[in-house]
């Protein structure tokens, strides 16, 4: 049962792979920017955690604030990244 379930989400993945197209040439320049954009934003949070000079509830909440911040841009960057690639 369990090697059945197997294969068909691996079929599933197959076929769900061999129809995603190729991104355009804009779309890979967006998918670079945005990774550079993180990035940047990525490293300015840590530098203003590293220097904050409130509670260490406050700053901890604000890292979580941060971090949230983070993954939900990264979260949203690759939602647009997966819907090019299945567009084309």
């Amino acid at each position: 049962m369990n090697n059945m379930t197997l294969t068909v989400v691996l079929g599933f993945s197959a076929l769900l792979v061999a129809s995603c197209g190729q991104e355009t040439t804009m779309e890979k320049m967006q998918v670079k920017s945005n990774e550079v954009q993180r990035a940047a934003t990525e490293k300015m949070h840590r530098i203003e955690e590293a220097v904050c000079t409130e509670s260490e509830a406050a700053c901890l909440a604000e890292k979580v604030k941060n971090q949230t911040q983070e993954a939900t841009e990264a979260i949203k960057d690759k939602g647009e990244e997966l819907k090019n690639k299945i567009d084309n």
